[in-house]
């Protein structure tokens, strides 16, 4: 068995990580560690065997970790040491466990627009690796650099070019963890940002099941579909309209859901298993597909292993 070494952090073994997901869903981990600063994180990773597969994970809002477990090192960032958020004219730089939302208040009170980040579940590390946006803003469009430690251990600073951000993706080199990030917002008057705010959870909570158990959105939106061939011909969509048209609003399949409310929204009511979240997930693609021809793009990572029990049904 590889040596783990041992860090000043808490390190757990045969973690479960069902109660660490929005969706209450998962098998344990391997080990999963939490660091107490940086160094520590560096000095971890660097000693840690090259055969040992990291695996950084924020607060879960936007995974489904199978019923199986993952065989990993999971890393985890505490509030405390990677929580801080410090503001320096119109640049704000956030720890990676900074929740997008309070990310976008204390910018808002110091005049700084980064109001996008309001209604986005989830921390900054995973804003800036999944490339968060809405509203029509992106991370993308308010980045200026990130700090990351290298699956090596070493510390180094990344800019733009180096992530090469798209729809919903960044290019964060493998095994790496994101540890804080530099945002440059526009300036704007505290009152009027914190109204916009305000308007924005208005329009969420009456849009979407925020009170259901869900990973936010489920498949991207399709970038575009000509139903010709013709370059002229092609339409943004959004996946709850294609959802819609499948048929699938408000599908079951055991404690899974596609939400009544917001079609695009995939809910656990209370006892669904991974496989079920995921099966369902599929059952919609191939709904989608089979009645327009387009293949939605899971925007929920999905990682680990089926369950023993699982595997066996899928080998029937």
């Amino acid at each position: 068995m590889s040596h783990i070494p041992t860090p000043r952090g808490k390190l757990t073994p045969n973690r479960p990580l069902n109660e660490l997901t929005w969706l209450r869903v998962g098998g344990p981990a391997d080990w999963l560690f939490q660091p107490a600063d940086i160094d520590d994180l560096s000095a971890f990773l660097r000693d840690l065997p090259a055969e040992m597969t990291v695996f950084p994970m924020g607060v879960g809002s936007n995974l489904i970790v199978r019923d199986g477990g993952l065989r990993a090192v999971v890393i985890r960032l505490p509030m405390r040491g990677f929580g801080q958020i410090d503001i320096d004219g119109t640049r704000v730089t956030a720890g990676a466990a900074a929740l997008d939302s309070r990310v976008a208040m204390q910018a808002a009170q110091a005049g700084v627009d980064l109001t996008f980040l309001r209604t986005i579940p989830g921390a900054i590390g995973g804003a800036v690796r999944m490339n968060a946006g809405c509203y029509g803003s992106y991370t993308a469009d308010v980045f200026v650099s990130a700090t990351v430690v290298l699956r090596t251990g070493e510390i180094v600073t990344l800019g733009p070019d180096d992530l090469n951000f798209r729809y919903r993706q960044s290019d964060l080199p493998g095994g790496a963890v994101l540890v804080s990030a530099v945002l440059e917002g526009p300036a704007g008057d505290p009152a009027a940002l914190a109204a916009r705010m305000e308007d924005q959870l208005d329009k969420r909570d009456a849009t979407q099941p925020t009170k259901d158990r869900s990973a936010g959105s489920t498949f991207r939106n399709p970038a575009g579909f000509s139903s010709t061939g013709r370059a002229d011909d092609v339409h943004d969509l959004k996946a709850w309209k294609v959802i819609d048209d499948a048929g699938m609003r408000g599908a079951t399949r055991g404690g899974a859901q596609m939400s009544e409310k917001h079609s695009n929204f995939l809910i656990n009511t209370g006892d669904a298993t991974a496989a079920e979240l995921e099966g369902l997930g599929e059952e919609v693609r191939k709904k989608v597909y089979q009645t327009s021809g387009i293949t939605l793009e899971w925007e929920i990572m999905r990682v680990g292993e089926a369950s023993p029990a699982d595997s066996q049904k899928t080998a029937q």
